[in-house]
């Protein structure tokens, strides 16, 4: 990559002093150095191989520290330099390493002078290539042409911004827009290092994989979702990858520019080493071959990846491999097409005033009946007594005179501190006494699921049309599913799949049900669902029978069974 400044402090100089100074000033590197095995499966995937003409490709490695992957890189290109009869010169520029600290610039430059001369080149001609190739720079702010690379390789620093001198992170966030909230580093790496990428060109990193799922990931999410294709994702939480014990939960990631087909994913056990890396990159090879299972892995080939910026799923190879395909296959749960909606109950803000069980308070008519969580304990919807203090009116949706209603009025004036010390008051002064959330009067005489958000399994109940609920509680409404049938598919184990794969796990292996997992559930085609299979469905829903939901969810998917 031909590096070129930019301006990203408004000033050139100063940019230019950041990128050439070196990290001293920072609180921390964040290098972890890999292990060759682990290199050499990175470059096998994508595809940086001896039989490929790489003096004519072109390798970056962002953070090349030791030589980790340089080395092996070098050795690699000096291979296929005799494989294509080519003079090692030609070869000048097929690799740019850089690194921002000059001790693993030096390192490196030692690294491949040494590779260079054991394949047989001269000292001279080692030392001229190797300063060619490594540089002291900072990646993320010396950012190269975009559209130049064939491969981009490479373990990007583990560090957080907060981590990093100010005046560096901000410069960085300046750099990279995917480099959000309490963003980690090597976001902006897998940023830069994918824009560098030519058409077909494969990123290689192994890495933290906490983007994948985390807040503030999802920026990067989105440009993988929208430009560029996941091809592997190997996760080697409890392999020994690394010189040292780090606690990164990292993973093999490969990402190309091409459009999104088929991907592999693998979990890899404890026991994973160079052999079963080599088993790995020969199963991947073998195009046709759906599922492995293998005593230090199991692994399987995805129809594609998921969509857009939300969070990527996790979870067994095999289980990743079926929620992909019922996502490629299926409507999701919330679909124009049958009406049915997801959403959440309301939020006041002031729960202490808006809750209330004694209905002589205020006026009747600014009283709704409202659902608790601990009103669906049972399986069964057993009203507690709770109101909600109503401020909106049913037919405009705004907000009632309170002068039309004296008790309301009285009732509210006598807790205006606590309604407006709230961040909805102080935006909105003059609605000091809104709920956060607007009421949808007709929600309440529809029929509907409600679903408890922090449950250890998937917990539908039935409100056959009384209750409004409260904000602990989601819900599901549809204008064709009959409720008791959505019911039981709900409860059954399918849809608890997809919320495990999907949803953020809890202390105690609670899960949170809300609104965005309960989205991601695929359903049946509703028109091509068979009446007995509805039934069954309808009587386990009814008897809270998991089980028999489970058996009569999965004839309804079309399933054998579900993955472990």
């Amino acid at each position: 990559m031909a590096y070129a400044q930019q301006q990203f402090l408004g000033d050139e100089a100063h940019a230019a002093s950041i990128a050439a100074s070196t990290v001293e000033e920072d609180h921390e590197y964040g290098a972890v150095f890999t292990r060759r095995w682990v290199v050499e499966l990175i470059l096998d995937l994508v595809g940086y191989t001896a039989d490929r003409d790489l003096a004519v490709l072109q390798a970056v490695e962002p953070a090349c520290g030791s030589g980790a992957f340089l080395g092996p890189m070098v050795e690699r290109l000096v291979s296929s330099c005799r494989v294509h009869d080519r003079e090692i010169n030609e070869a000048s520029g097929a690799i740019r390493a850089c690194d921002l600290q000059p001790a693993s610039v030096a390192e490196s430059r030692r690294v491949a002078q040494e590779r260079l001369v054991s394949g047989g080149h001269s000292a001279e001609a080692a030392q001229t290539l190797a300063e060619g190739w490594v540089t002291h720079d900072d990646f993320l702010l010396n950012q190269g042409d975009a559209g130049t690379a064939d491969f981009v390789i490479g373990n990007p620093p583990y560090i957080r911004l907060e981590a990093v001198a100010r005046f560096r992170s901000e410069a960085y966030r300046r750099a990279c827009s995917t480099m959000g909230g309490r963003s980690d580093v090597y976001v902006g790496f897998f940023e830069v290092g994918l824009n560098a990428l030519r058409p077909g060109g494969a990123l290689g990193f192994i890495c933290a994989d906490r983007w994948m799922r985390n807040q503030y990931g999802q920026r990067l999410r989105s440009m993988v979702a929208t430009r560029f294709c996941v091809e592997a994702v190997i996760e080697m939480h409890d392999v020994d990858a690394f010189d040292e014990e780090v606690s990164a939960y990292p993973s093999v990631t490969i990402l190309r520019r091409e459009q999104q087909g088929r991907a592999i994913v693998a979990t890899a056990h404890g026991s994973f080493d160079q052999s079963a890396a080599r088993r790995v990159r020969l199963w991947a090879s073998r195009k046709d071959d759906l599922r492995m299972s293998d005593p230090t892995f199991e692994a399987a080939r995805l129809p594609a990846w998921f969509d857009g910026a939300s969070s990527w799923p996790t979870g067994s190879p095999e289980r990743l491999a079926l929620v992909a395909q019922l996502e490629r296959d299926l409507p999701p749960l919330e679909d124009g097409k049958t009406a049915t909606r997801v959403g959440i109950g309301v939020a006041t803000g002031a729960d202490r005033v808006f809750v209330i069980k004694d209905p002589a308070i205020v006026e009747e008519d600014r009283l709704l009946p409202l659902a608790m969580g601990r009103d669906t304990l049972s399986g069964q919807l057993d009203w507690s007594g709770h109101f909600l203090v109503n401020p909106w009116d049913g037919d405009t949706g705004a907000l009632v005179s309170l002068d039309d209603h004296p008790r309301l009025r009285e009732y509210f004036e006598s807790n205006a501190p606590a309604l407006c010390k709230r961040n909805v008051a102080g935006r909105r002064p003059q609605q000091w006494y809104r709920t956060i959330d607007r009421v949808d009067h007709s929600l309440t005489s529809k029929p509907k699921l409600l679903v408890p958000d922090i449950k250890a399994e998937m917990h539908p109940v039935l409100d056959s049309g009384l209750l409004y609920p409260h904000h602990n509680l989601y819900w599901v409404a549809s204008d064709r599913w009959d409720p008791e049938i959505l019911g039981g598919l709900l409860l059954s184990g399918v849809a608890q799949m997809f919320i495990e794969c999907y949803a953020v796990k809890m202390r105690g292996g609670y899960l949170r049900f809300q609104a965005q997992y309960l989205r991601r559930i695929r359903v049946p085609r509703l028109d091509l669902l068979p009446s007995r299979t509805g039934r069954e469905l309808e009587r386990a829903f009814a008897a809270r029978d998991v089980e028999h939901a489970t058996a009569a969810a999965l004839d309804a998917y079309g399933l054998q069974e579900l993955p472990g």
